[in-house]
C-alpha cells in the first residue's frame, strides 16, 4: 500500500501545536526537557506512559499539568492496596424508581475518561492492576457479559516510586509491555531550584490552559502516522530489538550474557511510532537513524530483564541497552 507524503502545511501545523503544548507545560514544570518531549511524543504516538522517580520530583504535577493542557476529560485514580477492579471500571448497581421497582444499572468507573492518571500504580494488587490491561490495549472494559468501549482519545500515565518497595506490588511483565515508554525523572539541576521556589513558595499561582482539543490531538496522531519509514531504517529498528533477545542469533554478546529475556514485536512498533513523532517535530517527513536511537532507551528499558550476572555486576537495563546502541549501526 502506497503511503502519502505529509505536506508542508501539515508539518507546520503539527510543529506549532507540539510547541504550544511544550510551552504551556514549561510554565508550571521546570526542567526535565527530554522527559517532556518524550511524554508529549508518547501522547501523540498513541502510547501510555510509566513515570518513575523518587518522591518530590513532580510526577503527579507533570501528569496533571499535561491533562490541563488538553481539553479532555481527566480522571485521577490513587492506587492503594484495598482498591478493587470494580473501583476502576465501574459495575452494576441497584436503583429504585419512583414506583418502588428496583432495576440494575451500570455505573461507569473513573476509567471512563480520556486522560487517566494512575498514581502510585505499584501500590495496588496485581488483580487491580490487571483491570487496566484491557483498557490500555483494547480501549474497552468488560463488565459481566457487556463489553463497553472507552472514549477516544484514551491515554494513561502511571506513576511509581522506585525506592519505597514495602507494601508495593511489581507490575507484571504483560502490563509493563502495554506502556509505550518508561520515563525516569531525575533531580533538578542547581540552577532550576530558583524557578521551582518562585512557582511554589510565593503567592503567585500559575495554572495551565487548554491549548489542544481532542480533535486536534487526533489530527496530530494521524499526521504522525503518515511519516515515511524507509526500508533501511525499518530494518535498523528490527535489528536494534533483535539484538536484545539473548536466544536470537542477532543478539549482541553483552545481551546474550546479561539478559534473561529481551524485547518483542510491540517494542519495534512503539520504537517506530515514537521516532515518527520526533521526526515530524523536527520538521522532517522521513524517519532517520537518530530518531530511533533517541527513542530506544525509553521504549526498551522496561521490556528487558537483566539476569543474575548483570545484577551481581550492578549493570542496569539502561547500561546494557547503551551497549546495543554502541554496537548496532545502520
Amino acid at each position: 500500500m502506497k503511503q502519502e507524503t505529509v505536506q508542508l502545511p501539515a508539518v507546520q501545523e503539527f510543529a506549532a501545536r507540539f510547541e504550544a503544548l511544550h510551552t504551556e507545560l514549561n510554565r508550571v514544570f521546570v526542567g526535565q526537557e527530554e522527559v517532556l518531549e518524550l511524554l508529549l511524543a508518547a501522547l501523540i504516538a498513541e502510547g501510555h506512559v510509566l513515570l518513575e522517580g523518587v518522591p518530590g520530583l513532580g510526577k503527579t504535577l507533570l501528569a496533571k499539568s499535561l491533562a490541563g493542557c488538553l481539553a479532555l476529560r481527566f480522571s485521577r485514580i490513587q492506587f492503594t492496596p484495598d482498591l478493587m477492579p470494580m473501583d476502576l471500571i465501574g459495575g452494576q448497581q441497584l436503583f429504585e424508581n419512583g414506583t418502588g421497582a428496583v432495576t440494575l444499572k451500570f455505573v461507569p468507573g473513573p476509567l471512563h475518561a480520556n486522560f487517566i492518571l494512575a498514581d502510585e500504580i505499584n501500590r495496588a494488587t496485581p488483580k487491580t492492576q490487571s483491570a487496566l490491561l484491557e483498557a490500555m490495549q483494547e480501549y474497552q472494559i468488560t463488565s459481566g457479559l457487556d463489553t463497553i468501549p472507552l472514549p477516544r482519545p484514551f491515554f494513561v500515565i502511571a506513576t511509581q516510586n522506585p525506592i519505597e518497595q514495602e507494601g508495593t506490588y511489581p507490575l507484571p511483565e504483560a502490563e509493563l509491555d502495554r506502556f509505550m515508554v518508561k520515563l525516569l525523572l531525575t533531580y533538578p539541576r542547581a540552577e532550576e531550584y530558583g524557578r521551582i521556589l518562585d512557582l511554589t513558595t510565593t503567592g503567585e499561582r500559575v495554572e495551565v490552559r487548554p491549548v489542544c482539543s481532542a480533535g486536534e490531538l487526533q489530527q496530530m496522531r494521524r499526521t504522525a502516522r503518515s511519516v515515511l519509514l524507509e526500508e533501511s531504517v525499518k530494518r535498523y529498528a528490527v535489528r536494534l530489538v533483535l539484538a536484545t533477545q539473548p536466544d536470537s542469533p542477532d543478539a549482541t554478546a553483552v545481551c546474550r550474557k546479561h539478559l534473561r529475556y529481551g524485547a518483542g514485536p510491540r517494542a519495534v512498533q512503539n520504537l517506530v511510532l515514537l521516532a515518527k513523532v520526533r521526526a515530524l517535530r523536527n520538521g522532517r517527513t522521513i524517519v532517520g537513524e537518530e530518531d530511533l536511537r533517541w527513542a530506544f532507551l525509553p521504549v526498551l528499558r522496561h521490556r528487558v530483564l537483566p539476569g543474575f550476572e548483570a545484577r551481581s555486576e550492578n549493570l542496569t537495563a539502561d547500561a546494557i541497552l547503551k551497549t546495543v546502541l554502541d554496537e548496532i549501526r545502520v
